[in-house]
C-alpha cells in the first residue's frame, strides 16, 4: 500500500510540474509559471503538510489506539503524570509522513540537498521507529540498545559528511565584495542573477567552509585546522576534521531533541520555531541577490531545501493540534530522534552549524541540565557518600514541573525563549 502511494505521489508530482511548464510555454496561461518559484512551492508544501498531519493524524491516532500502542509512563512523582498512561505513542509517524509526502510532491528530487535530507529523515525515522517498536510490541521498556542508536546516528553522520566533502554538486561560492548595485542593461542578454554571480562571488569550490557569526569576512575553512599539513594539500584532507564534527553535531542535537520531548508540545513547538528560522537561511543562502546584499556565501541550489523545511514546520505545527496539552498522542522516539538530527543536518548543509548552540539553545540547555545533574551527583557521591543534585529533576523542564509550574506554562515560556533565540540568530546575518 505504501509503495503504491509513493508511486502515485511521484507521478502526480511530475504531471504537475510538466503540465504547468507546458501550459506556460504553449498557452502563456497566467499563473502556470508559479510552480517554478520556490516561495510558491514552499507555501503549497506547508499547507499540504498541515492538512496531512491534521486530517490523517486523527486516523493514525485511532489506529494506534485499536492496536493498544500506548505509552508506559515511569512514576517520577510529577503532577498529572499517571493520567498519561496508555496515551498512544509513535506519533512521529504523523510528523514523518507530513514531511516526506509534500517534499516528494513539491521539491525537485534531482537536487542533491533534497536527496541528502530525505535519506537522513528516513534513516533517523527508522532508528526511532525500531526503538518505539521494541518498547511497545516487545514490551522491553529499554527499547533499542543505546549503542545501536549511536551507531545508526554515526552512520548517517558519516554519510552526510562524505556527501558534503566529495559530491561534486555540493559547492559554495564565497562573497568577494560588498553589495553590488548591478544594472541588468549593462550586460546585454544577461539577467541580474547571472551578473551578480560573475561579479560578486568567486568560483564554485568544494572547500569545507562554514559561517562564523558576529564577525566580518566570516567564512572559516575547516581545512585550516590541519596546520601541520602543507597548505596546498589541506583541502583534500579536510574530511578528517569535517566528518567527525558532523557526527558529533548530529548525535548531540538528535539526543537533545529527544530529551526535550518530555512534556506535551515542547519538542514540536521549539522545533517549528527553529525550522522556520532555517527556512529563512536556506532561502537567502541560495538566492544570488539576497546573498550579495547580506554579504554571505552563496550556496547554489540550497534554496530548494526551503520546500522541505516548510513541510517540516507544517508537520510540527499540525502535530501540535493533537500533541498540545492534554496530549492525545506522543511522538515517541520515532519523531524526537528525527527532529534534532534533521535540524543538525540542515544547519550543516547550509554551513550554519556554528549557529546551532544559539538557535537550538533549548535543546542544548536541556542536554546540559542532564549532563550537569548526573556529573554533579556522581562527584558528590564519591566525595560525601551521598549524591547531591543541582536541579530538582532533569531535564530542565521537569525541574520547573517540580517547582509547581503547569505544563502549558512551561511549554509557552520555552517557545518564547526559542523565538528570542531564533530572532537573535537571524540578526547574525547583518550584525558583524
Amino acid at each position: 500500500m505504501m509503495w503504491k502511494l509513493l508511486v502515485i505521489i511521484l507521478i502526480v508530482k511530475e504531471m504537475l510540474y510538466y503540465l504547468a511548464q507546458y501550459l506556460e510555454n504553449t498557452f502563456d496561461l497566467p499563473g502556470a509559471g508559479l510552480f517554478q518559484y520556490i516561495s510558491f512551492r514552499a507555501a503549497l508544501s506547508v499547507i499540504t503538510s498541515l492538512i496531512i498531519s491534521m486530517v490523517f493524524g486523527k486516523r493514525i491516532i485511532n489506529y494506534l489506539r485499536r492496536k493498544q500502542v500506548g505509552e508506559t509512563v515511569r512514576d517520577l512523582g510529577l503532577e498529572g503524570q499517571k493520567e498519561k498512561e496508555g496515551t498512544p505513542t509513535m506519533g512521529g509517524l504523523i510528523i514523518l509522513l507530513a514531511i516526506l509526502l509534500p517534499s516528494l510532491l513539491f521539491a525537485r528530487l534531482d537536487n542533491i540537498y533534497i536527496i541528502i535530507i530525505l535519506v537522513t529523515t528516513v534513516w533517523l525515522g527508522l532508528i526511532g521507529f525500531l526503538d518505539d517498536y521494541i518498547k511497545v510490541f516487545k514490551k522491553n521498556k529499554n527499547g533499542l540498545a543505546g549503542k545501536f542508536k549511536v551507531i545508526g546516528q554515526v552512520a548517517i553522520g558519516v554519510f552526510v559528511g562524505l556527501m558534503v566533502c566529495f559530491n561534486p554538486d555540493v559547492v559554495v561560492r564565497e562573497h568577494l565584495s560588498k553589495q553590488n548595485a548591478v544594472n541588468a542593461e549593462v550586460v546585454e542578454g544577461n539577467a541580474v542573477d547571472d551578473v551578480l554571480q560573475k561579479t560578486a562571488f568567486g568560483e564554485e569550490t568544494k572547500e569545507t567552509l562554514t559561517t562564523i557569526p558576529f564577525v566580518k569576512n566570516n567564512e572559516f575553512n575547516y581545512s585550516d585546522l590541519l596546520f601541520f599539513v602543507d597548505k596546498s594539500e589541506r583541502s583534500q584532507w579536510a574530511f578528517l576534521i569535517f566528518i567527525p564534527l558532523v557526527v558529533f553535531i548530529l548525535v548531540l542535537f538528535s539526543n537533545g531533541a529527544n530529551l526535550t520531548d518530555g512534556i506535551d508540545g515542547l519538542a514540536t513547538g521549539t522545533s517549528s520555531v527553529i525550522a522556520g528560522t532555517m527556512a529563512i537561511f536556506a532561502w537567502v543562502s541560495g538566492n544570488v541577490i539576497f546573498a550579495d546584499y547580506l554579504n554571505i556565501m552563496l550556496i547554489p541550489d540550497i534554496g530548494e531545501l526551503t520546500i522541505y523545511i516548510a513541510a517540516f514546520v507544517g508537520a510540527c505545527i499540525g502535530f501540535m493540534w493533537y500533541n498540545s496539552y492534554p496530549a492525545q498522542i506522543f511522538m515517541g522516539d520515532t519523531g524526537s530522534l528525527s527532529l534534532g538530527g534533521i535540524i543538525a543536518v540542515l544547519a550543516i548543509l547550509m554551513r550554519k552549524e556554528i549557529l546551532l548552540p544559539l538557535l537550538c539553545g533549548i535543546f542544548l540547555i536541556e542536554s546540559l541540565s542532564v549532563i550537569i545533574q548526573v556529573t554533579w551527583f556522581k562527584i558528590t557521591k564519591r566525595r560525601f557518600g551521598q549524591g547531591r543534585r543541582v536541579f530538582l529533576m532533569s531535564p530542565l523542564h521537569h525541574h520547573f514541573q517540580k517547582k509547581g509550574y503547569h505544563e502549558s506554562k512551561i511549554v509557552t515560556r520555552f517557545i518564547i525563549v526559542g523565538v528570542l533565540l531564533a530572532v537573535s540568530t537571524i540578526i547574525t546575518l547583518k550584525v558583524r
